[in-house]
């Protein structure tokens, strides 16, 4: 009986050793990149960090705060549908607070934390923005602006958001909800789980308009109308041709060439062609006036 409780010890020992996540601390390893970069080679990084400069309307800092916020798949699991999710959807802070934020992911692939809509002139191109890549740890602060506002907070890795990965920031009173915030707000396109597979296909087939193949093979011969004339003509057609064959010809002389070659091929072509219709020009115009300047023989 020892044995068996000690065999089952070790096995849940290793089974939680297994299963716990290293949340790997980025923090200590950033190097700073200049107007508030800041990034190492492991996968985290922090943009748009501001720790001093106020914006304007802010005479000094309200308040300083400190957020946690958790990212990953497991935190979608209470939202029918979506797939990726932070723990928290929905933050308020006073206007002009300094906020550190520590984003932590728990997934196994890249999640960000991102701000938009902060001033440019105090934050590059108007965002905040926290990434790690894999399970890890990354910190970063910044100043919030005046004013009754909400902000998109969001991961922007392709679909992650519209996965579910998304919450809003009211500075102050804010400005109004954000839509498809999961738990805090309706889906723009809510989801329909009730639908069946033939009641789908038959939505389709509907909307699609589908004609029935048996009422048409059934319906009766329509006597031949004299059809309107086609709108191209012979020389439509001879012109698509020719054209398609300057095409392909063009893109196999123009193939491997840069812009600047294309270019230069191109305004050699016309030079060519000027010359030779100025050389036509003038055996044509000494044909026309060749006779006249002969000398008669005299009488």
């Amino acid at each position: 009986m020892l044995k068996l409780l000690s065999v089952g010890l070790l096995v849940a020992m290793f089974s939680a050793t297994v299963g716990a996540v290293d949340i790997e601390d980025h923090d200590g390893m950033l190097m700073d990149h200049g107007d508030g970069h800041l990034m190492d080679m492991g996968g985290g990084m922090v943009m748009g960090q501001n720790a001093n400069t106020l914006p304007g309307g802010c005479d000094s800092i309200s308040e300083t705060k400190e957020i946690t916020v958790h990212a990953g798949h497991k935190f979608a699991e209470k939202f029918p549908g979506r797939m990726y999710a932070f723990d928290t959807q929905e933050f308020q802070f006073e206007p002009c607070t300094k906020l550190t934020v520590h984003f932590v992911n728990e997934d196994n692939i890249r999640h960000q934390w991102m701000m938009h809509g902060l001033p440019k002139y105090l934050y590059p191109k108007g965002m905040f923005h926290l990434e790690v890549s894999g399970p890890g740890k990354v910190s970063g602060t910044l100043i919030l602006p005046p004013g009754d506002k909400t902000y998109l907070v969001h991961c922007d890795i392709a679909q992650h958001m519209e996965k579910g990965m998304k919450a809003q920031l009211k500075v102050g009173d804010g400005d109004g909800d954000l839509p498809s915030i999961p738990g805090v707000t309706a889906m723009t396109y809510a989801d329909d789980y009730k639908a069946t597979l033939p009641e789908l296909l038959k939505a389709a087939e509907t909307a699609a308009k589908i004609p029935d193949v048996a009422v048409v093979a059934a319906a009766p011969a329509v006597s031949a109308q004299p059809q309107p004339e086609s709108g191209f003509s012979g020389l439509t057609v001879v012109g698509l041709a020719i054209g398609l064959g300057l095409a392909a010809f063009l893109a196999r002389k123009f193939d491997g060439m840069s812009a600047s070659e294309a270019v230069a091929t191109v305004f050699e072509w016309l030079r060519m062609g000027i010359e030779a219709l100025v050389v036509l020009a003038t055996r044509l115009l000494k044909l026309v006036t060749g006779d006249k300047n002969k000398v008669l023989p005299g009488n």
